[in-house]
């Protein structure tokens, strides 16, 4: 499949980052600088697997605010139908992000009450079934709250995947892990998930994962090696590191569009992580937290990506 169609159902909302210029002291007034774009788990990562050659639709919900009309200005900048559903009288959800001088999350404040009053009515109109059945796969995040997931979960008749957002809401997918084809998720939503420690081995926590139903999963531990699982195995890839660190935030959201796409066309899953942790280590690079992923800084970043390890 060259071009698969991938259907993105859940969060695109505005993301503000500050970003601090002196050391963070908790408690203190730290210099910096605040930016704002347009983000969330599922439409990042959609407009990854776009980049990389995919075709998208979006499915989400959002006010009818100056947000709200920045977010369907970058759903069509990227050429991706908009299905979303707008509320006049509500306020677009939103992600705040405070990064260090070093461009990792210090604290985080989600307000997105619109996500849990909309998405589970939304995926009981047909309207959601007509989507899902236009494309070739979904891809979910754990915005939604758990009721919308499990509708979601019984309609979807296409390859499902899914991210996990955060360890809070990571627990919503525990009713469709067995439905899905892969997730993406950190150490610390996978110990959620599997029932062990953030310092478990992989296969630990593998095989917690498989436990809980899960029968492929991608682990991320920051710039630590990437693992992964399937029925052919544990594997693990260490990226390479970034040349410079700009922010990291959307970095996983990257990783799984480009692993999507990637797993879409054929793949194999050692090949399809390959080109996820490309996508990464590009949006890591990048104040964006979607890369542009241009074929040629692709292609040099891929090859810089070492291959596969299998673990036992």
């Amino acid at each position: 499949m060259t071009s698969p169609r991938i259907l993105a159902i859940g969060g695109a909302h505005v993301d503000r980052r500050g970003r601090m210029t002196a050391p963070f002291v908790p408690g203190a007034s730290i210099p910096g600088a605040m930016s704002e774009e347009v983000g969330g788990g599922a439409f990042n990562a959609l407009r990854g697997a776009v980049r990389r050659g995919a075709r998208g639709a979006l499915m989400s919900v959002r006010g009818g605010d100056a947000a709200g009309e920045a977010v369907a200005s970058e759903i069509a900048a990227n050429g991706i139908e908009d299905l979303s559903v707008v509320f006049l009288d509500r306020a677009t959800p939103s992600y705040t992000a405070l990064l260090d001088r070093d461009g990792d999350v210090v604290a985080a404040l989600a307000d997105m009450g619109l996500y849990e009053l909309a998405f589970a009515k939304q995926m009981r109109r047909a309207k959601a079934r007509e989507a899902i059945t236009a494309a070739d796969a979904v891809l979910c995040d754990a915005n939604l709250p758990e009721a919308a997931l499990t509708k979601l979960g019984e309609i979807a008749d296409r390859p499902l995947f899914a991210i996990a957002i955060s360890p809070a809401k990571a627990v919503r997918l525990v009713p469709i892990l067995g439905k899905l084809s892969c997730l993406y998720m950190n150490r610390r939503e996978a110990g959620v998930l599997a029932g062990t420690t953030t310092d478990s081995s992989p296969a630990e926590f593998m095989r917690g994962l498989r436990a809980a139903g899960l029968k492929r999963g991608v682990v991320t531990a920051g710039g630590s090696g990437v693992f992964a699982y399937d029925t052919s195995g544990l594997i693990e890839v260490a990226p390479p590191a970034p040349r410079r660190i700009v922010d990291v935030t959307g970095a996983g959201d990257a990783l799984a569009g480009a692993t999507t796409a990637a797993l879409m066309r054929g793949l194999t899953l050692e090949r399809a992580l390959r080109e996820g942790i490309a996508a990464a280590v590009l949006a890591i690079e990048t104040a964006s937290a979607v890369p542009e992923l241009d074929q040629q800084a692709f292609a040099e970043m891929l090859a810089l990506v070492p291959q596969a390890k299998e673990m036992a």
